[in-house]
């Protein structure tokens, strides 16, 4: 870049300034923000409220302190991001930082003694005493020092198949005090393996932050942290072992980043006996496992979409599934902060293929303009109170435990592509049943069971890691609640070491611990049980069998609809489709596989935010397997005189007089705006950065079309009628 020397000079005023930045920048909150590695430049000014700086890595040329000042320049809040359980850290494993050689063995090893790794010396990590401190001491002091309040530690991972590594048969030894055990030998070795990894990186985040907080206070700062991860139901199905749930409860935590994309969401699932991508599915679940695992504590949650992916696909396929996971986060209404992309630099300036060739081109036009129409929605879309079309108050328990036994497998018991998950979720979200995903480790607050009419669980795929936990679900039936438990109970993890069996407890399986505290017999047979204002319906099949066999859902369905009935008098609503209503845009999703082959058709007068055109629509209809974002005309308030609706680029220095509007628009170069304006009648005048232009005017919505190239110093609009 040229801009070499002008960073240079920028980081010798840096030191001046950074720490009255960082008290202006701690009381604003970002509403909008993305991840990035380097320094501001044109083709990559999206134009978010905050950037997340990537890293303390010095680059040739720029220092880490000089990539912060160069967003704070034009006009970003800085944020600082970087992994928690792999990273560029060539100066910890090399031993430069501390002098130690060896550090690198502190990797993950798999059974064969393999490096795990994310790339050349940056090895998944077992986070050990000593890289917590260097954690704390070269990035977390650095950050702060540089005026930094929002910190966020992403992924932190530990492989199921690691655990072999001499690091992690030392932490074995202090947290169990006895001498490591391979994973593979025993179901139990497994879920011992696998329940130390979770602990090793709830412990390590826990010191990271509450460090990062101390040193913070120290200097006048309040600081903030984050962990950006993916979903329980991912990290389950990807193998990967995560703290997830329980880190919403430490003090330090003050919220997440919900790592969902089309590369989580398209891993394939079983339904109907066929495996196959179900992305809008699959990422509705993630999401809703994300925000409900945060829920009763009200933590912050930012919840993420990527226009690309890790893989390398083409553009259409690209397009596609980013429209399906846009729809699915927008299906919850509760939140409205946004990682609106990561790595801008690989979506603006990445080749990848064009569809149906070999060939190979940066980010086409049309694609970049309906992208950034649809981030700018993000920086308008407020929380609603309007709740998704649908039959409400129907959950799922999940537990963190669904980690500790998925790999490897034991004693011929097998769970296809966490089958038992999808087995209870996926026959009610294809009959349009908006199902609610509830954590076991959230059931101590009274928020968890809110609304909650049924609750289906299953011990099969996971473990009750506390006794505790019995307590609160037989008291919400007891009051009224409708249990549903299908399992055989017949895994090999149903007998490892664990509560329900040591310590006096002799129960065979934690499922007798339950009904016997909702005062059934410890192994009730299938059927249907009163225990005080609620029932138990025992169902005893493994719930992936609902999925794993061709319409082998039909009874599990009918069992919730006739017990939601009796409950509610009502009958459930199954429908092939979800909308939600926000303000003024409506999100609305067709599934295919379900009860209807039947388009969904909206009509009334509406723009359309996934074509780049923003046509005006009377009618939409939207087909089995796809996905609509529409912006209502008739909920603009009629207080609104004149206003951008929607449009390729930021709007900045509105200004309405009687007869004219005037508003400067930002967005990254080489890219086409493409925008609706609501006018109070048809313009006489049209400038845009002093060149007139000839209007294109809708009168059933009273908006102007406009385009123009982008330009993230401005472009000039002004309008007169």
């Amino acid at each position: 870049m040229n801009n070499k020397h002008l960073l240079i000079a920028l980081g010798l005023l840096f030191a001046c300034n950074h720490a009255t930045y960082a008290q202006k920048g701690k009381s604003k909150e970002a509403k909008t923000t993305f991840q990035t590695s380097e320094p501001w430049k044109p083709e990559t000014d999206v134009r978010a409220d905050a950037t997340m700086v990537y890293g303390t890595l010095d680059k040739p040329g720029v220092t880490f302190e000089q990539r912060i000042q160069s967003w704070r320049d034009k006009g970003y809040l800085t944020e600082f991001m970087t992994g928690v359980a792999w990273g560029d850290y060539k100066d910890y494993f090399l031993g430069k930082w501390d002098g130690v050689d060896g550090h690198l063995k502190e990797g993950q090893r798999d059974r064969n003694g393999n490096e795990i790794a994310h790339g050349h010396l940056i090895p998944y990590i077992v986070p050990t005493e000593s890289f917590i401190r260097y954690m704390q001491e070269t990035q977390i002091k650095r950050v702060i020092d540089a005026g930094i309040t929002s910190i966020y530690l992403e992924e932190p991972e530990f492989w199921m198949r690691g655990g072999y590594s001499e690091a992690f048969k030392s932490e074995w030894q202090k947290y169990y005090n006895f001498p490591w055990r391979a994973q593979h030998e025993s179901p139990e070795n497994t879920y011992l393996s696998n329940k130390l990894k979770y602990h090793l990186y709830y412990n390590a985040l826990d010191k990271i932050f509450t460090y990062a907080k101390e040193y913070g206070k120290s200097k006048g700062l309040d600081i903030k942290c984050y962990v950006p991860t993916h979903s329980l139901i991912n990290y389950t199905s990807w193998q990967i072992v995560s703290p997830e749930a329980s880190l919403a409860s430490l003090d330090c935590v003050d919220g997440y980043i919900a790592q969902v994309w089309t590369g989580t969401a398209r891993e394939p699932n079983f339904y109907n006996g066929v495996q196959k991508e179900r992305v809008f599915e699959n990422a509705f679940l993630e999401y809703g496992c994300m925000k409900s695992m945060t829920a009763p504590l009200n933590r912050k949650m930012y919840f993420l979409t990527d226009p690309i992916e890790d893989r390398a696909k083409d553009w259409l396929d690209y397009k596609i599934n980013y429209q399906a996971t846009f729809a699915a986060q927008l299906m919850y209404p509760m939140v409205d902060t946004y990682e609106v992309m990561p790595w801008p630099d690989r979506i603006y300036q990445g080749l990848y293929r064009i569809a149906g060739t070999d060939q190979k081109e940066r980010i086409p036009r049309s694609y970049s303009t309906q992208m950034q129409t649809m981030v700018n929605t993000l920086n308008d879309i407020r929380t609603s109170d309007k709740k998704i079309t649908g039959t409400q108050g129907i959950g799922v328990l999940m537990a963190n435990s669904l980690m500790f036994q998925r790999f490897p497998n034991h004693n011929g018991y097998d769970d296809p592509q966490f089958s038992s998950f999808y087995g209870q979720t996926l026959p009610l979200l294809k009959r349009g049943i908006p199902v609610e995903l509830v954590h076991m480790e959230n059931t101590p607050f009274k928020e968890t069971f809110k609304g909650l009419h049924i609750l289906v669980m299953s011990y099969s795929n996971m473990k009750p890691m506390k006794p505790e936990y019995h307590n609160y679900l037989a008291d919400w039936v007891k009051k009224g609640g409708i249990l549903i438990y299908c399992g055989e109970d017949i895994d090999p993890y149903q007998t490892v070491l664990e509560w329900w069996n040591t310590d006096g407890n002799e129960y065979k399986a934690p499922s007798e611990h339950l009904f016997e505290k909702m005062n059934l017999s410890r192994n009730p047979g299938e059927g249907t049980y009163r225990y005080g204002k609620g029932t138990v319906i025992v169902m005893r099949e493994d719930p992936k069998h609902f999925v794993l066999k061709a319409g082998n859902d039909q009874k599990y369905f009918e069992t919730i609809a006739s017990a939601y009935q009796k409950k509610i008098g009502k009958e459930i609503e199954t429908k092939n489709s979800f909308i939600v209503e926000r303000g003024p845009y409506t999100i609305a999703a067709v599934m295919d596989e379900s009860v209807s082959k039947e388009p969904l058709t909206l009509s009334g007068l509406y723009i359309d935010l996934f074509d780049k055109d923003l046509p005006v629509l009377t009618s939409k209809q939207i087909q089995p397997g796809e996905q609509g974002y529409l912006y209502d005309l008739n909920k603009v308030s009629g207080k609104i005189k004149a206003k951008v609706l929607c449009g390729a680029s930021r709007i900045y220095d509105e200004k309405v007089s009687k007869q004219s509007y005037s508003f400067v628009a930002k967005s990254p170069i080489n890219t086409i705006n493409v925008s609706r304006v609501l006018l109070p009648r048809k313009p006489e005048k049209i400038r845009v950065n002093g060149k007139e232009e000839q209007p294109e005017w809708d009168e059933s919505s009273k908006t102007l079309l406009l385009s123009f190239e982008n330009d993230p110093a401005g472009v000039n609009v002004s309008i007169e009628w």
